[in-house]
């Protein structure tokens, strides 16, 4: 079957069975920034924008997105020229292994549209349906509030690599220790 939708702003045919997910004709058409996880929407990896709301593709029946707005992490910026939330990740040591990082800048992404300024429990509550395995949780909390001073133009570019938020990088928990939910 024919699947038209909108992808990263561009009108797009793609071909897929019945059964594909949103995940799996993304990355059969060369969308590799949606990471394959769980397969069952447990850990957010796979997190695109779909009709402006976050969405696990794993388990999004592609027919289910016919006709919409799907914007993946390959919209947001290049490695020249990050968006402000890519940009608050890296600086505040957000990332190690990266294999989770689509999905939770993606969500961040929408959180700061809906909450510009959100406080340290909406974005513990909003990203809580995303996992992390290696980076420990402080330092995507610590991104998501650079971004959203970045966002609304007050926040700095930290150069050493530290959260200009509080003058360097926090120490982090890993997931193993509760997550975003403690």
């Amino acid at each position: 079957m024919e699947i038209d939708l909108t992808l990263n702003e561009n009108d797009v045919t793609f071909e897929a069975a019945r059964s594909d997910t949103l995940l799996d004709v993304l990355r059969d058409n060369g969308y590799t920034g949606a990471k394959r996880g769980c397969d069952t929407g447990d850990c957010g990896f796979c997190t695109v924008i779909v009709d402006g709301e976050p969405v696990k593709s794993c388990i999004r029946p592609i027919r289910r997105v016919e006709g919409g707005d799907i914007e993946t992490i390959e919209n947001l910026g290049t490695q020249d020229d990050l968006s402000p939330v890519q940009a608050a990740f890296v600086d505040n040591a957000a990332l190690q292994c990266g294999f989770c990082i689509p999905g939770m800048i993606m969500r961040s992404k929408v959180l700061l549209e809906e909450n510009p300024d959100p406080d340290e429990a909406e974005i513990r509550d909003a990203l809580s349906g995303n996992l992390c395995r290696c980076t420990g949780y402080e330092k995507i909390i610590d991104a998501v509030q650079d971004a959203s001073t970045r966002l609304d133009g007050e926040g700095d570019v930290a150069a050493d690599g530290g959260s200009p938020l509080t003058g360097g990088a926090s120490q982090g928990r890993g997931c193993h220790e509760g997550g975003f939910d403690e």
